[in-house]
């Protein structure tokens, strides 16, 4: 019966499409393999003609893991991630995973059922303004009520989060449009139409050679230069020319969160990660240098600390591909709008071979005591520390899975112990800092590179805020490994009131369920350590484990990341940990 009705639906259509179909056409022109979504009422004709596609479905549990799981796939492959929902809850619902896809500038594209045209404005059950709800956490969203604009619509929206600086476009799309029909010779002419129309948009902009020869001139001119390397390395692929420059004039490399990976953790010239919770030296180094080349980042607050203060000593060149973020935060000597690739290809051939023997001695200097005072070289008497973690990971997998992590003292933790020697090897959530982002995100990494090593590194707290994708993990038999730091707290909160509230600890005690029944339940393997000298047995059972794991880390509670950089405060005015405990 229903093989016979489709054969009638077929035959109904002709050599007509309908919106759904050309919706999945538009989706198959763009490259598009996967997709993540949850079906509804006003996306229903999507999901029917979802069946005559080759495009991979993966069955979120939470619309928010959906935009989420785009948002890994494309931090993981550099492709555009895509999401799809319903109208009113099931849009909603992604916002938070648009939101952070908008601020660490990540190319997704979101796809919304809508009520059909006549009912818009009119309260119609699950109607929601989903262009108004986004317009500020969107690069550019669009409400599709006329089936002629659908394929133009869709090839736009890929355009626009893939191009410039890189973010989330959301088409909202009504359920007519879906239903609505044209016949092939007139979606032909609207290709054609679209052709023409990509052919006009094609214009670049140069890079001005007299902003490089001024920043040319600063770099040959500076004694104690420092590198500032953001996530637009890694985005650009700008790895070899950053590594070509810095080598060539002998320039130290401190990232941001989100660029490490960018410039090999183990290299020489590397000195780790900036910030609010990066190695005292650097920040040390940065209120020191005279001269900042930053690098595809956006000078955030957790970067600079007290901006009134900061590098005062330093002359500044920033390299952005976002024309509005320079200048925006910190006031610059030379600024270069372009795609950092290029302009690091066109800068490195105007600067001369040289040595900073004596600054890179200052810097080693620098160093001074954290050798001492870091977690690795204290005794911890029985106790397991989320540091023994993360080394130790990093250690067994020889720096070479890619880890996603949640947000918190986890979050730091990774990024101080396990170095990334490649790019797009560590995803998080950085200017949203959204708890519950790495399970789904992994997943979404896991589809896209499915030959890498996974593991997602998180807290009790974000585990629990998106645990339910775990079902989806079951259900696409995939592989991922969950490493889960659990401390009892709401981690970094509870630092900050032991900091600054005397150890108020106020809703940060975390009753959590057991992980390890939580996996079995799902039909998933679960592990739990309580002892550093368990670690490498359970990597290793993990990793010959099929499908996914989860591994409870029972860490200590009451453990700080250090240095810190109290909020507002100088970034030389760190906190740092007691030598002794």
């Amino acid at each position: 019966m229903n093989s016979a009705t489709k054969t009638e639906r077929e035959r109904a259509r002709g050599h007509h499409r309908t919106g759904a179909q050309i919706l999945w056409d538009s989706l198959a022109r763009e490259g598009v393999e996967v997709v993540f979504g949850y079906p509804g009422g006003a996306i229903m004709p999507a999901y029917d003609a979802m069946l005559e596609s080759n495009i991979r479905h993966v069955l979120v549990r939470h619309e928010q893991g959906a935009a989420h799981m785009a948002d890994g796939y494309a931090r993981a492959s550099g492709k555009v991630g895509v999401a799809i929902a319903t109208t009113g809850p099931g849009a909603t619902n992604l916002v938070t995973g648009i939101a952070t896809a908008m601020l660490d500038s990540s190319p997704i594209v979101c796809i919304t059922g809508q009520v059909p045209s006549h009912l818009l404005g009119t309260d119609a059950f699950q109607e929601t303004d989903i262009t108004g709800v986004t317009l500020p956490i969107t690069k550019h969203n669009y409400l599709v009520t006329d089936i002629r604009e659908l394929a133009s619509v869709i090839h736009e929206a890929f355009a626009v989060a893939r191009s410039g600086r890189p973010g989330p476009v959301l088409v909202d799309i009504t359920k007519d449009v879906q239903q609505a029909s044209l016949t092939e010779e007139a979606i032909d002419a609207l290709a054609g139409e679209r052709k023409r129309r990509r052919r006009a948009a094609r214009i670049s902009t140069p890079i001005g050679e007299e902003e490089l020869a001024e920043a040319a001139a600063l770099i040959e001119a500076a004694e104690r230069p420092l590198v500032l390397a953001g996530q637009g390395i890694v985005r650009a692929g700008a790895s070899h020319e950053l590594r070509a420059l810095v080598e060539k004039s002998e320039i130290p490399v401190a990232a941001t969160l989100l660029g490490l990976g960018g410039f090999p953790a183990t290299h020489p010239l590397s000195l780790g990660m900036m910030g609010m919770h990066g190695e005292a030296w650097v920040n040390q180094a940065i209120q020191e240098a005279d001269l900042l080349v930053a690098l595809g980042m956006r000078f955030d607050d957790r970067v600079t600390g007290k901006l009134a203060t900061y590098a005062l000593k330093a002359k500044k060149i920033h390299v952005e591909i976002d024309p509005s973020e320079l200048n925006k935060n910190v006031k610059v000597d030379v600024g270069l709008v372009g795609d950092v690739r290029e302009v690091l290809a066109s800068l490195s051939p105007r600067l001369t071979t040289r040595t900073r023997r004596a600054w890179l001695d200052r810097i080693t200097a620098l160093k001074g005591d954290s050798a001492v005072r870091d977690i690795q070289s204290l005794p911890h008497h029985g106790r397991l520390f989320a540091a023994h973690v993360i080394h130790d990971l990093w250690r067994i997998t020889e720096g070479k899975a890619l880890v996603v992590t949640d947000v918190g003292q986890h979050q730091m933790w990774e990024a101080q112990y396990y170095k990334h020697d490649h790019p797009r090897k560590l995803i998080t959530s950085g200017g949203l800092g959204t708890m519950g982002f790495a399970l789904p995100a992994a997943l979404g990494a896991h589809l896209a590179m499915p030959d890498q090593e996974v593991w997602v590194v998180v807290g009790d707290g974000g585990f629990q805020m998106t645990a339910c994708e775990l079902a989806t993990c079951a259900q696409e038999g995939a592989k991922v490994t969950v490493a889960i730091i659990n401390n009892g707290y709401l981690g970094m909160v509870r630092q900050w009131q032991e900091f600054f509230y005397d150890r108020r600890y106020s809703a940060t005690p975390m009753v959590s369920p057991d992980f390890v029944k939580l996996a079995e339940a799902h039909g998933l393997t679960g592990l739990r350590v309580t002892k550093r000298e368990e670690i490498a047995g359970a990597v290793a059972a993990a990793r010959s484990a099929a499908g996914t794991v989860v591994i409870d880390f029972r860490v200590e509670g009451e453990d700080s990341v250090y240095p810190m950089v109290p909020s507002g405060a100088d970034l030389g005015d760190m906190i740092r940990r007691p030598i002794s405990r």
